[in-house]
């Protein structure tokens, strides 16, 4: 039999397309592909409106001991309605978030973090400090459905947003530049020390803040955001709160220590959702590698891991799989990506109807890999009902 000599290229596309068949053919038939009909209502958004989203618009944590809402949700919320073409539920969501955690007027404050039972016995604002990952979200759903639906009225508001997260929200820390804090308040516990948390800085999000309001340099956010998302992570895993001290930098945070769970999951969904044209998606990729190596090796991701040594006790619960897949597409790991796929298609987040933050990182997480949105480059969104021009529902119409 003669010798056949194979290059290196040839035989790594032989793997990879035969890597692919398998997966295609892997996949269970019930899921929900891109190649659906394009302007079939998102299904997993109905299912999560019934189960978290009152008649008021406030998106309820159940599972909680105040029954409460934190400005997040109201930001997820507003986010997947665009994403859904669901303009009832995005000004319902954006009223009652406006009535209740901006005291009636978003134009002039940015939306408490906390509302629910309060001590009192009463109901209202629990915890009236913002919180910036929050505040980043509403403004962008509204600048981009401003665009989307042609309203100047949600572009204004946006405009406000940011304007008031810059003036609010961000600070000139020497050493790392403007940078995003957490909230106005409590997140410089004494001089020269900041407590930041690498989970609240989407780069697609912050791009579109750049591209659309050149008067301040959310550029230096971008960059500064770049280096809380690296240095916090030596190790290539994500703390979820992370101390930066001047002169000598990042530091495992004094209250969580090196610890990476229900906070930074989120830093690796965002990442894996960044533009393939991205510059920055290639070097956040590589530095957090780590973590991809250890859910492939385990077969599953860590609910809480330690961040300076990789140590964990237990795996993560399903909505963490969820959230790990575009991370791991985006890192070249399929085989991986399907496992946690169908971790999820065996234990249904639909049979969780209290966890919120479950259901929420997976709605972020399949609605971007079943291709009903995707990031631009620029941070600009790109829903498929946009690209396949999808009509509003009558039933939906807010006006």
């Amino acid at each position: 039999m003669p010798y056949i000599k194979f290059s290196k290229s040839l035989l790594n596309s032989c793997v990879n397309f035969a890597i692919g068949a398998l997966l295609l053919f892997a996949l269970p038939t019930h899921i929900t592909l891109a190649a659906t009909p394009s302007c079939q209502p998102w299904a997993d958004w109905q299912s999560f409106k019934t189960n978290f989203m009152n008649d008021g618009g406030r998106i309820v944590d159940i599972d909680t001991p105040r029954k409460h809402t934190v400005s997040e949700a109201q930001a997820y919320g507003l986010f997947f309605a665009l994403v859904a073409n669901d303009r009832q539920a995005f000004e319902k969501i954006l009223r009652w978030t406006e009535n209740n955690l901006a005291a009636g007027d978003l134009t002039s404050r940015l939306p408490a973090w906390q509302w629910g039972f309060k001590d009192d016995g009463d109901w209202g604002v629990v915890d009236d400090n913002p919180a910036a990952d929050a505040d980043l979200w509403i403004a962008y759903a509204l600048g981009e459905a401003g665009r989307l639906w042609n309203d100047r009225r949600y572009v204004a508001l946006a405009n406000l947003l940011a304007n008031r997260i810059w003036r609010e929200e961000t600070v000139d820390i020497p050493g790392l530049g403007r940078t995003l804090l957490p909230a106005p308040k409590g997140f410089n516990p004494e001089k020269g020390t900041w407590r930041l948390n690498p989970s609240y800085v989407p780069i697609q999000l912050l791009r579109r803040f750049k591209a659309l309001y050149p008067q301040v340099s959310w550029t230096s956010v971008v960059d500064s955001s770049f280096r809380v998302l690296v240095d916090s992570a030596p190790k290539g895993f994500s703390p979820d709160w992370v101390s930066y001290k001047v002169p000598t930098g990042f530091l495992p945070d004094t209250k969580t220590r090196a610890e990476g769970s229900y906070d930074s999951i989120r830093v690796y969904l965002w990442v894996g959702m960044l533009s393939p044209a991205e510059p920055l998606r290639q070097p956040l990729l590589k530095a957090l590698r780590p973590m991809a190596e250890t859910i492939i090796s385990q077969g599953l991701p860590p609910e809480k891991i330690n961040v300076t040594t990789g140590e964990f006790t237990q795996g993560g619960p399903v909505g963490f799989s969820a959230a790990v897949i575009p991370f791991l597409d985006a890192i070249g790991e399929p085989a991986a990506s399907l496992e946690q796929r169908q971790r999820i298609e065996a234990r249904p987040l639909s049979e969780r109807p209290l966890a919120y933050y479950e259901n929420a990182l997976a709605l972020f997480a399949m609605g971007w890999k079943d291709a009903y949105y995707r990031f631009e480059a620029d941070g600009l969104l790109v829903p498929r009902w946009k690209e396949q021009a999808c009509p509003i529902p009558a039933s939906q119409s807010s006006r």
